[in-house]
């Protein structure tokens, strides 16, 4: 709710814009390079959320230059193996949403979200209080992260 009532200015695109900020951790951006950019979920499913998105501004799977490509892939493969070093997970949701109709809350920019998963980690909260419980802060689970990138 802070981030929905807040009066600042919202990102255009956050894959675009919040790369370049002077404060990595506030922008939650855990790493950025030429192809790609790792950071975390503001709103996640669940602790250690993490989005891998191409730097590329594009919704278009096939605008993304092979080599680039390749390497988009190292990365979410890596970063996969980040979030299961880091907090052992039982297991991860790992997706890509096409398009509004396809569930993609930005649309136009393409990126792959990882979701850890433990048995258990879902309960009576969401179903009946419409809430969910995180146990972990954004910016403790980003000073546990941050050292792997």
């Amino acid at each position: 709710m802070e981030y929905i009532e807040s009066d600042a200015p919202k990102p255009r695109c956050i894959f675009c814009e919040l790369p370049e900020s002077p404060d990595a951790k506030a922008a939650l951006v855990l790493a950025a390079d030429d192809d790609c950019v790792v950071m975390m979920n503001r709103f996640p499913y669940n602790n250690g959320h993490l989005m891998v998105a191409p730097r590329l501004h594009t919704a278009d799977i096939a605008a993304i230059e092979t080599g680039a490509f390749q390497r988009l892939m190292e990365s979410l493969r890596r970063t996969m193996g980040i979030v299961d070093e880091v907090l052992s997970p039982d297991g991860m949701n790992v997706g890509l949403n096409v398009g509004t109709a396809g569930g993609a809350g930005i649309a136009d920019h393409l990126h792959w979200h990882i979701v850890p998963r433990w048995i258990g980690d879902t309960n009576f909260m969401p179903a009946i209080a419409e809430t969910k419980v995180m146990p972990q802060h954004l910016e403790a689970s980003y000073d546990l992260f941050r050292p792997h990138f």
